[in-house]
């Protein structure tokens, strides 16, 4: 295209009906570029935060197998990614100086040709989102660790993960991944993330917890030099310090390493062992076999047991039953779908650790209900029950 002169460009606003006097005498005229094709160029729209990540040369990923929905992970949070289309064309335009610029330049040239480099009808618009962790628990349940004996870790044919391996496949950013698979108490085994086998990690907890007995400590103050060489020849010295630190704080006192026991976490293992081997427990009964099997100056409180069993109050006598939040979907309406199918109507109480972990940034349980649920009183107390029917 043939370059505008200042005379056509004033028979454009007088045709126009502008008054020059009110623009910036500054003009750009715009065409486009022989380059100009679209679909070239991706528009990703960012919050000053993630800005800042890319400024300072920092990366950002872009996760997700062919049949997930791709998510934008900086080193510590994910984004949800969304196509938004918009009404008008969105122009590319290097160099396209803007008022502000021109206004601060008065010297600038009366004429300025720019060329369109590409355009766009849409962008990406990113939503801070829940990291999809709950694959990562899937995956390394496809081959628990059972112990150095153990036959099947020599034959499995499961594939093992790498830390690289997991940031490949699962959808959350590498600080989330790193902090859950401290959460489900993963380890690593020759350079792969494992998890226990429940039935070796009990055995494990099983040694110390006799050690601790046996030696009369007190439960905060429990020597790691001495469980190592003590239970050394036993199990190998990693898995015990493992599952000190799985079961324990780890403080130094005096230049050496001790643990305080996590009571609750303890007694909520061994009521897991107790109720993995029956559908339903008589509540009155499985609460004195519960205190009778954990290490002595343990008290057991069923409060410990939020998000892995579930009491129904409803059947007579009383019952208690394994109920994992670990187990249900990830969704929250799928989730939601599973617990209305598993009881009908819920107090707040009993469904808030079943739900708490979908709770997005500042989001209450009490704002998930009102979306998912439907209230109504019975016997003077708030109930939930589905808003939709269940299949």
């Amino acid at each position: 295209a043939a370059m505008r002169s200042r005379a056509e460009v004033d028979a454009t606003l007088q045709t126009a009906k502008l008054n020059p006097a009110e623009l910036l005498p500054a003009v750009q005229c715009i065409s486009f570029g022989p380059q100009a094709g679209g679909g070239e160029c991706c528009l990703l729209q960012l919050e000053p935060a993630l800005c800042a990540e890319l400024e300072a040369g920092r990366s950002l990923v872009i996760r997700g197998e062919k049949d997930e929905h791709a998510v934008l992970c900086s080193k510590d949070k994910t984004y949800d990614m969304k196509i938004a289309d918009t009404s008008n064309m969105l122009l590319f335009v290097p160099g396209c100086k803007t008022p502000e610029e021109l206004n601060a330049d008065p010297a600038s040239c009366n004429i300025i040709h720019s060329q369109i480099a590409g355009f766009s009808k849409n962008y990406w618009e990113l939503r801070r989102c829940r990291p999809k962790l709950k694959k990562l628990r899937k995956l390394l349940m496809e081959d628990p660790y059972e112990g150095p004996d153990s036959q099947k870790d020599q034959t499995s044919t499961f594939s093992k993960y790498t830390t690289e391996d997991l940031l490949n496949l699962i959808q959350a950013s590498e600080e989330e991944i790193l902090h859950q698979l401290q959460v489900i108490d993963a380890c690593k085994i020759e350079g792969y993330w494992r998890i226990l086998d429940f039935d070796y990690e009990m055995k494990l907890l099983n040694h110390v917890t006799q050690l601790i007995d046996s030696e009369s400590w007190p439960l905060s103050k429990v020597p790691l030099s001495v469980c190592l060489e003590e239970l050394g020849s036993l199990e190998p010295r990693e898995m015990i310090e493992h599952i000190l630190l799985s079961y324990g704080r780890k403080y130094v006192d005096d230049g050496e390493v001790f643990f305080e026991m996590r009571e609750d976490k303890i007694c909520r293992a061994i009521a897991q062992m107790l109720l993995q081997n029956a559908v339903k427990f008589n509540l009155s009964e499985f609460e004195e076999v519960w205190q009778q099997s954990v290490p002595e100056g343990m008290t057991t409180r069923l409060d410990q047991l939020q998000g892995l069993a579930l009491v129904d109050k409803s059947s007579r006598p009383e019952t208690i039953f394994l109920l994992k939040v670990e187990d249900l979907p990830e969704d929250n309406q799928e989730r939601f779908n599973s617990l209305f199918g598993i009881r009908q109507k819920w107090t707040e109480v009993d469904i808030t650790p079943y739900i708490q972990d979908l709770c997005a940034e500042k989001q209450t349980v009490g704002a998930l209900l009102t979306k998912y649920a439907r209230s109504s009183m019975l016997n003077g107390v708030k109930v939930y029950n589905s808003r939709r029917p269940i299949s």
